[in-house]
């Protein structure tokens, strides 16, 4: 298989909106086909691990609303705690978050 050039050139400082977009819908969808797995999944013995991993899940459904709020106002992908760029790594992991390393390390502080 031939290697894809494409991959290794030149990485953009910033996520397109469109991009976003596609980041956080597949994040969205993620999530949901989790609840929907607890849910339909019998009732366990420890209901508050099932419960304690849907406040998650749908504390993680708010983050990525509030994500798409952020690339319709053109503020996704800038730290709210230091206003600089989010490293775009950062960003394909967790498309939806809202903070660079060392303000997330502030605020979870």
């Amino acid at each position: 298989m031939p290697l894809d050039l494409s991959q290794t050139g030149p990485r953009p400082e910033r996520v397109t909106a469109h991009e976003a977009h596609q980041r956080l819908e597949h994040a969205r969808d993620s999530r949901l086909a989790q609840l929907r797995a607890l849910d339909e999944s019998v009732q366990s013995a420890d209901d508050r691990l099932m419960s304690a991993q849907r406040e998650a899940i749908q504390r993680v459904l708010k983050e990525i609303d509030k994500a798409f709020t952020r690339v319709d106002d053109g503020s996704y992908g800038t730290c709210l705690g230091c206003s600089t760029p989010v490293p775009l790594e950062r960003l394909e992991i967790l498309p939806y978050t809202r903070f660079c390393v060392a303000c997330q390390r502030r605020a979870a502080a």
